[in-house]
């Protein structure tokens, strides 16, 4: 079945309880921010229907008083607009009332309280329970064939000023803790212009100590915002996008709690992985993920699409749902009607006619080109994402779902253009432009893979990176080539750095201000900082 057929067959064969409470997905829902600044609604900002002084209030009579219940998990995302709108997310482990962020520019001047939106996700035990939660979750008795409701609350902020530092405190009825400075967040909206820049990727990151320390490397790195590819907590632990799929929710709780050093204060974009298919919420399985994060895109229906873009100084970057797309697991494929792939038509055709757009950084979870040997190459992605890639040159793809670190030369429809060692320099402006360098860094802290060949060719296959360079000119991997299970062996030789570990992406844009002098300067480092990997892109 289809994850629509499943939601289905899942919704009439369990309790008529809604699953998701408050917000723009269930009823009764909550009332959005208004502008920080002018203190009106915008009415392009999603979900800002109705912007009164009262917020909305969540009662519980049975529950603990708000004084005890402290936010946590605070996490950040760019709104349409980078330059002036950020979302501030947070959670309660109970119901309160009158929730609030309170903002400003310094941290002894914070504006008065403004109204958070309340989005609820409730998970019968019919859905989670000893069997199917996470090995290394315990779980008490009390909690064995418990009902359990997550509260995530929202505020987004629009009217803010570009390229400014912003303090910000989040409270309820009972707790307000905006006196305190060690208890603020802050967060720097995006500048207008030609700006030098660093930001940082990774992908399928769990919470693990590895996803610590990677998570760590972030925050050394001191970048303006990180890109996620997906699969981010492991909460659903199938990843097959089926009601049988291991899942406990409580995850996303242990998840978030792990990020919010890092992703309180830098907007943390993510894309969506096949573990974020969660089918027992909503038909396209992504109910939950709405309810816990804020997508920027333009607003379908009650909810954003998870695929979208943003800029940032002279990138353009986009954010895709391969799940749409995939081969290799097809419970998602083709969801979006196609739309999805008209949308990526159309922008990358606006973002390659903008003056002020030098690169597109795209990225997305299934891998387009990879050799390891557990998931290997999506011949959906193949088939539906890289054509476009092809047509407008995109200067880089990011991915996941490999739990390794591997970089291609670059490909133009499916082929090596040059081979691009270590600290090669690739030109992608004039009228030979070199192609799309695509980076799979899946070692964001879950369990390592390996490059182990296809079913035609097995064997180990060697790392090659800084240090430990070994130039392969054959390496074996496979295509999911039909949603059937199809697989189809091949060998390449387009694979030119490759690492077993753990691992993130540091990019550097350096703008310039004449044909052929802005830069996209990649470095793959391993979780102990080492550099395993450096390219530069030049337009």
């Amino acid at each position: 079945m289809s994850v629509a057929e499943q939601h289905e067959w899942f919704r009439r064969a369990t309790s008529r309880r809604s699953l998701l409470r408050g917000g723009a997905i269930g009823a009764g829902a909550a009332v959005a921010a208004p502008m920080l600044l002018s203190g009106t609604a915008d009415a392009s900002t999603k979900r800002s229907k109705v912007v009164k002084a009262t917020p909305h209030l969540v009662t519980r009579a049975d529950g603990p008083g708000g004084a005890s219940i402290a936010p946590f998990g605070r996490h950040i995302a760019y709104g349409a607009d980078p330059t002036t709108q950020m979302a501030v997310s947070w959670q309660v482990k109970a119901a309160v009332t009158n929730p609030f962020i309170r903002v400003g520019p310094s941290p002894y001047d914070l504006s008065g309280p403004i109204a958070a939106e309340v989005r609820t996700v409730t998970t019968p035990a019919s859905i989670w329970n000893t069997s199917t939660a996470e090995p290394d979750d315990s779980i008490p008795p009390s909690l064995a064939s418990a009902t359990i409701e997550q509260y995530y609350l929202h505020a987004t902020l629009t009217g803010l000023r570009p390229g400014e530092t912003y303090y910000y405190s989040v409270g309820h009825q009972g707790f307000d803790f905006s006196g305190s400075v060690a208890t603020l967040g802050s967060f720097t909206t995006a500048p207008r212009g030609r700006v030098p820049f660093r930001f940082t990727a990774f992908g399928d990151m769990g919470w693990s100590y590895d996803s610590v320390g990677t998570t760590t490397q972030v925050r050394t790195q001191n970048p303006a915002f990180h890109l996620h590819a997906g699969d981010i907590s492991y909460a659903e632990n199938g990843g097959d996008g089926l009601l049988t799929d291991q899942y406990d929710p409580r995850v996303w709780d242990s998840w978030f709690n792990l990020v919010e050093p890092a992703a309180g204060s830098l907007p943390w974009q993510i894309a969506v992985g096949n573990h974020e298919m969660e089918v027992w919420y909503t038909p396209d399985t992504y109910g939950a993920q709405y309810a816990r994060f804020d997508f920027p895109g333009e607003v379908t229906s009650s909810t954003p699409p998870t695929y979208y873009s943003f800029t940032y100084g002279n990138v353009g970057i986009i954010s895709l749902d391969a799940n749409d797309v995939s081969f290799e697991i097809p419970a998602n494929l083709g969801y979006s009607g196609g739309a999805q792939v008209a949308w990526l038509n159309s922008t990358l055709a606006s973002l390659r006619a903008n003056p002020a757009i030098d690169f597109i950084v795209v990225y997305f979870h299934h891998c387009a080109y990879s050799t390891c040997s557990t998931h290997g190459c999506d011949g959906g992605v193949e088939e539906y994402f890289t054509p476009l890639f092809d047509q407008y040159t995109v200067d880089l793809v990011i991915n996941g779902h490999n739990h390794i670190y591997e970089r291609t030369d670059p490909i133009v429809g499916g082929s090596s253009t040059q081979q691009a060692p270590i600290g090669t320099v690739l030109n992608n402006g004039g009228s030979s432009p070199a192609g799309t360098t695509y980076i799979t860094a899946g070692g964001g802290g879950k369990s390592l893979y390996s490059f182990d060949g296809n079913s035609a060719n097995p064997g180990l296959v060697p790392d090659s990176y800084l240090g430990n360079v070994n130039n392969d000119s054959a390496v074996p991997t496979y295509i999911n080539s039909t949603p059937a299970g199809g697989i189809t062996n091949e060998t390449v030789n387009w694979s030119r750095v490759r690492y077993t570990g753990y691992c993130l992406l540091v990019i550097d844009s350096v703008p310039g201000f004449g044909p052929g002098n802005s830069a996209l300067q990649i470095t793959g480092l391993a979780e102990d900082g080492t550099v395993l990997d450096y390219l530069e892109i030049v337009r």
